[in-house]
């Protein structure tokens, strides 16, 4: 290595340091029953699928593109050529949001568009490290009046959002990054469940 490529020793330590956490919350996540907890989710929105419903996704900042991301993935392909899966993401109208956020404040972003378009029969999965975002939180309520089915992503602990949603997988740390590195995982493997359940002949 030259010396403008040379690691510098406190980076490489911190590195390490990072990689270790994820690799012991990612071993973490198979135990304590994550994994039951992720068939349990994967099922309720299998079935949701199967009677016309859609599952829409909601969370703030980094949890916004992992709705997105988790959104694309069904409607588009994660390992198996099949049929487009109902799914959407409540972040990606940026006109809605913005007029929500000026007439209403933040607090109504997801709770307003959820009473629009959510019924009975679709999913709302609701992505927050803290599980405490107050819009979040009236998505959920909101979702559950409307008769959805609601899965909470969430940290250790899960705050508030945990006693909302039907069902709450916690991550069990209170790291935020490793919280949504471990949040993706979750959803690729949601999205993996839900995609062979549905290409199933």
């Amino acid at each position: 290595m030259t010396d403008r490529t040379a690691a510098h020793p406190t980076s490489a330590t911190a590195a390490h340091t990072a990689l270790a956490e994820a690799a012991a919350l990612f071993g973490a996540l198979s135990h304590g029953g994550l994994d039951t907890e992720i068939a349990l989710a994967a099922g309720a929105m299998t079935s949701a699928l199967r009677h016309g419903g859609t599952i829409y996704w909601c969370g703030n900042g980094g949890s916004a593109s992992d709705a997105e991301h988790l959104a694309a993935e069904l409607v588009g392909r994660f390992h198996l050529e099949r049929a487009p899966l109902r799914s959407h993401a409540l972040t990606v109208n940026s006109s809605l949001t913005t007029a929500l956020l000026n007439d209403y404040g933040a607090d109504a972003v997801f709770e307003r568009p959820v009473r629009a378009f959510v019924r009975e029969h679709d999913v709302l999965v609701a992505i927050s490290t803290s599980g405490n975002s107050p819009n979040v939180l009236r998505a959920v309520d909101a979702a559950r009046a409307q008769g959805a089915w609601t899965l909470a992503l969430t940290g250790e602990g899960g705050g508030a959002l945990a006693e909302r949603a039907h069902l709450a997988i916690q991550v069990p740390s209170s790291n935020v990054p490793r919280i949504q590195e471990a949040h993706i995982l979750i959803g690729h493997t949601l999205c993996e469940l839900i995609e062979r359940a549905m290409a199933a002949p």
